[in-house]
C-alpha cells in the first residue's frame, strides 16, 4: 500500500484527523480541577469583590524553541479530545518577572535581578513597592477596599509577609491549584 492509500483509509474510513496538542501549564488531577472550579465559582458569585482583587504572579520568562504546531500533530477521531502538550525545551536565558494586575490592567511589574531568588525578603520588598503603587494608582481602593490574590509560592506565605499583610490590613484570598 502506498502512503496516500493509508492516509485515505485513516481519514475517510476511520474518521480520524490530525490535531495539534493544546499547550497547558500543567495537567491537573480531577480533585485539583474540582477545587479550582469551586474557588473560581466563589469569585464569580461575588461580582463586587472581583473589582477589588489585585492579583500577583511571578513567572520565569524563557527564550526557548517550542515544538512547532506541525510537529505536535497527531491522528485523532472526531470525538476524541484535543491532545495536550505540557513540555517544551527551554534555553538557559531566563528572567523572573513579578507582576500585579487588577480588572483595569497592570498595576506594577518588576524583573528580579539575575541570580536573585524570590524569597521572603525579596517578595516583601516587591510587595511593599506594590502596596505604594496601589496607593498611587488605585486611590479609590485605598486604604482597605482592595484584596490581594497571590499564588501558593513559599515566599508568599512566610511569617514576615503575613505580618506585613496584617499590619497594613491587606485582605488575602486563597489561590486554587494550577
Amino acid at each position: 500500500m502506498n502512503r496516500e492509500t493509508v492516509r485515505q483509509i485513516v481519514k475517510e474510513d476511520l474518521g480520524m484527523r490530525k490535531s495539534s496538542a493544546k499547550m497547558v501549564p500543567r495537567i491537573l488531577t480531577h480533585d485539583q480541577e474540582q477545587r479550582r472550579l469551586h474557588s473560581s465559582s466563589d469569585l464569580l458569585r461575588n461580582a463586587e469583590m472581583s473589582d477589588r482583587v489585585n492579583t500577583a504572579d511571578e513567572t520565569w520568562c524563557f527564550q526557548y524553541n517550542p515544538e512547532t504546531k506541525r510537529q505536535s500533530l497527531q491522528w485523532t477521531t472526531q470525538n476524541s479530545p484535543r491532545p495536550k502538550n505540557a513540555c517544551m525545551s527551554r534555553s538557559q536565558v531566563k528572567a523572573m518577572l513579578v507582576c500585579f494586575f487588577d480588572h483595569k490592567g497592570l498595576v506594577q511589574y518588576e524583573f528580579i535581578a539575575q541570580g536573585q531568588t524570590v524569597n521572603q525578603h525579596c517578595y516583601l520588598e516587591v510587595l511593599t513597592r506594590f502596596w505604594e503603587s496601589v496607593q498611587r494608582k488605585r486611590p479609590g481602593l485605598w486604604p482597605d477596599k482592595w484584596i490581594l490574590h497571590h499564588d501558593n509560592a513559599p515566599a508568599c506565605d512566610t511569617f514576615r509577609v503575613c505580618e506585613f499583610q496584617a499590619k497594613n490590613s491587606v485582605t488575602k484570598i486563597d489561590h486554587p491549584p494550577y
